[in-house]
């Protein structure tokens, strides 16, 4: 379970009410659940903490950096941004820096490491997240990443701020999608491959 969050039954128990009572209060508005990819409730601790008025004792939010390759061939350059980031945290005094390091397509919101550090960001666990160049979290949609920061209090920062002009941005953005597209039609063929294999 990537969200670290409670079922229905479980948040229902915390609140100390009925488990049918929580889900028409998610449908009136009243406590939202959030929900998995495959559209299932769960709740977050923060969010009933929110609703039942509590000021419980937070945990330290965390400074993480996160990582990202396409992939398993650029590997190396993991470790690269791993080491730009280190030096950038030396020299500007920032310490207990967590690393979360995935290899996936920019494209890819579903990737699993990603996905778990969106849900951190919303659950307003983590106070600073540093990357190495703002496409290293997605190839399309860093200004709503941006917004959902500065929305949950997240300072962001992008240490690579190099300008481009409007057409090599295309000219990336149409690599990206190309790269991603080839990689599926390699997938599908592979697929079919294999189908053919199994069905002899």
């Amino acid at each position: 379970m990537l969200h670290e969050g409670l079922t229905t039954g479980q948040a229902a128990k915390y609140i100390s009410r009925h488990p049918k009572t929580l889900q028409a209060m998610d449908r009136a508005g009243v406590l939202p659940a959030r929900r998995t990819a495959s559209g299932r409730r769960y709740w977050l601790q923060p969010d009933l903490d929110r609703y039942l008025g509590r000021t419980a004792a937070k945990r330290p939010r965390r400074t993480v950096c996160y990582c990202r390759v396409s992939s398993q061939a650029q590997r190396p350059d993991l470790k690269n941004q791993r080491r730009i980031v280190e030096e950038f945290a030396i020299a500007k005094g920032i310490a207990n820096l967590e690393f979360i390091e995935e290899i996936g397509g920019g494209l890819n919101f579903k990737r699993p490491k990603f996905t778990a550090l969106v849900d951190s960001v919303v659950a307003d666990e983590v106070a600073m997240l540093v990357v190495a160049h703002k496409d290293r979290l997605a190839r399309f949609g860093f200004e709503l990443l941006q917004h959902l920061c500065k929305k949950h209090g997240c300072e962001l920062l992008v240490l690579n701020t190099e300008k481009v002009s409007p057409e090599q941005e295309m000219v990336q953005d149409l690599m990206a999608i190309t790269q991603c597209f080839s990689s599926r039609l390699y997938g599908l063929r592979n697929y079919r491959r294999a189908l053919k294999e199994a069905l002899k």
